[in-house]
């Protein structure tokens, strides 16, 4: 075992349910396997033209992606019962919508400048998915920042002065430009790349693999 933390990227939407998913299942093989890790978050927009006002989410998934009423609910249970098995709770209703992420993006970019991205970033999984609040919603982005422990004003200014914009969107170029069209998408040492919520055995799989090859270095 090597006492250097592993570096682990993921690439990820906030109205990705696959994203937390995914990551719900890092973190429970990372415990497992007792890994030192380094994490960072990158921003992906899974609906970079959705306007202000969002979509209604089960319409978005049938338009999007061609799926039945009864597909997207077959999905909806899945993901229930999945978050269920992780210690997250996926709270799907018939008004549950889909929303701009591009203001959520630079609050975690803001945050993350001072350690606390990855906060914010469980934060608003659990606001979208769990309490369904609108985070196309200005106002709610600064109460959700407030609620994580972040000043509320320097957030609301981050957001009117969108002083972090040009560094989101240089940063979603980039991970497009890798060749990333889908989350969650996660590079291990920045060489291995993993897409989609591959479940905590395949990640432990994963992680004794990068790490035994390490140590062996």
């Amino acid at each position: 075992m090597t006492d250097t933390p592993l570096r682990i990227d993921i690439v990820s939407d906030i109205v990705c349910p696959w994203c937390i998913v995914g990551y719900r299942q890092l973190k429970q093989a990372l415990v497992a396997t007792g890994t030192a890790y380094d994490l960072h978050w990158h921003p992906f927009e899974l609906n970079p033209s959705m306007p202000a006002e969002g979509q209604n989410m089960t319409e978005h998934i049938m338009e999007k992606y061609g799926s039945s009423r009864a597909d997207s609910q077959s999905s909806r249970d899945r993901l229930t019962a999945l978050g269920r098995d992780l210690d997250f709770t996926f709270a799907f209703t018939d008004d549950s919508r889909m929303h701009n992420t591009f203001n959520a993006h630079q609050l975690i970019h803001w945050a993350d400048t001072s350690g606390r991205g990855h906060d914010l970033k469980q934060a608003l999984f659990t606001a979208h998915f769990t309490d369904g609040r609108n985070l196309s919603d200005p106002d709610v982005l600064v109460r959700i920042a407030a609620e994580t422990g972040l000043d509320a004003e320097e957030a609301r200014a981050v957001l009117s002065d969108r002083r972090y914009a040009d560094a989101v969107r240089q940063a979603e170029r980039f991970w497009t430009q890798q060749g990333i069209s889908g989350v969650p998408a996660m590079i291990f040492d920045r060489r291995h790349l993993v897409t989609g919520a591959q479940g905590v055995e395949t990640y432990t799989s994963i992680l004794d693999q990068l790490t035994g090859a390490a140590a062996a270095g």
